[in-house]
């Protein structure tokens, strides 16, 4: 019984003395509970919206004053046509729009209606249906608030939405889907090709080849773009011919947007295999460390604007993010290079740095 206790003392003294068991033990389900904590949640707050005000009489600026202090909008800025409304929505940050009729206040004591058209973007059906809820949702509680002190009154809201009509939810998961499995598969392919040069011991073959690091590198990529490229083809047909998803933009854009995707992910991938010693650690990280981060931190489920403000700074840290945001404006909008090109060079950023980085890392380690 004595050995038993002393043999298991010295398994506590091996687990307490190795800091990535613990890091393990304590530290990832602290990190889980906090990042599942501020992620998972259906609430809405600061969605952007627009105001399209013709008549800007006292009942119009009452229900917009609502509907700002409600907590859940905040005004991007008041448009001063209708025409400015699509243009708003293709930016990518306005989540809302609301139109009042001219004359609002006169037609509703004329004749005891008047109407507010609430237009939401659905290429996030979820988001667009929740919002349009709490903005209809407020407006009725107003009403009630009139009708309790003069005779009764309607007003009638007119919800449309915009680039997703029949609120299909794959809308949302394809463009999602796609990054998430170009991410994966693109980081994991080349994750594990230098890991296993170390692992096989072929790694001295490359030591003293003449070729430099940046060609070494680049040659162990070459092959991987063209056959992950050919998965975000098979994705873009499936998508379109299985799920009806939408291609109003241009196709050559689209495949060139995921080129660099691919190029982004296969150079993340490269700098994984260069930082790990063996092809298990390095399947570890590209399933663990990417999958989670992509599902949770790109706005491909649960949108950024709901999170606190050091998650959302961590989600613009996240390239997937960038890419949903690409296939939806171009795919769903039919938006050309000028609605994205901001997301096209920080993904192009990501890429240099990551290949700097790995070029870097595969210096010291042949040193």
């Amino acid at each position: 019984m004595r050995r038993f206790r002393g043999f298991v003392v010295k398994e506590f003294y091996h687990i307490f003395r190795d800091y990535r068991t613990l890091l393990i033990l304590f530290g990832m389900p602290a990190i889980q509970l906090m990042l599942f904590g501020y992620v998972l949640t259906n609430e809405i707050k600061d969605a952007k919206i627009v105001i399209y005000d013709p008549s800007r009489d006292v009942v119009t600026r009452k229900i917009s004053d609502k509907i700002l202090s409600s907590g859940y909008f905040v005004l991007e800025r008041n448009l001063v046509s209708v025409a400015e409304i699509e243009p708003a929505f293709k930016q990518g940050d306005v989540k809302l729009a609301l139109i009042y009729e001219p004359g609002f206040a006169g037609k509703l004591e004329k004749t005891g209606k008047a109407h507010i058209q609430i237009i939401g973007d659905a290429s996030d059906p979820n988001t667009a249906n929740m919002l349009v809820n709490y903005a209809s949702g407020i407006i009725s509680n107003y009403l009630v608030s009139m009708n309790s002190k003069k005779v009764p009154l309607q007003i009638i809201p007119e919800v449309r939405m915009m680039y997703n009509g029949e609120l299909k939810g794959v809308y949302m998961f394809v463009p999602g889907l796609m990054a998430m499995l170009l991410m994966l598969i693109s980081a994991l392919m080349t994750s594990l090709s230098i890991t296993k040069e170390k692992e096989l011991g072929t790694m001295e073959l490359l030591l003293v080849s003449p070729m430099r690091p940046s060609q070494i590198i680049i040659g162990k990529v070459f092959p991987y773009v063209f056959l992950a490229f050919i998965d975000a083809c098979i994705i873009l047909v499936l998508g379109k011919l299985v799920f009806g998803m939408p291609l109003l933009g241009s196709v050559f854009l689209l495949l060139l947007e995921s080129f660099l995707y691919i190029c982004m992910a296969l150079s993340l991938g490269i700098l994984i295999s260069n930082i790990t010693n063996s092809q298990q650690v390095a399947m570890m990280i590209s399933l663990v460390a990417l999958m989670l981060p992509t599902i949770l931190l790109s706005g491909f489920i649960f949108p950024v604007e709901n999170m606190p403000g050091i998650m959302q700074v961590l989600c613009h840290l996240m390239p997937p993010k960038y890419y949903i945001i690409i296939i939806k404006s171009i795919m769903l909008q039919g938006n050309g290079i000028e609605y994205v090109w901001n997301e096209t060079l920080i993904l192009i950023g990501f890429t240099a740095l990551f290949l700097a980085l790995s070029i870097k890392k595969f210096k010291v380690r042949l040193a």
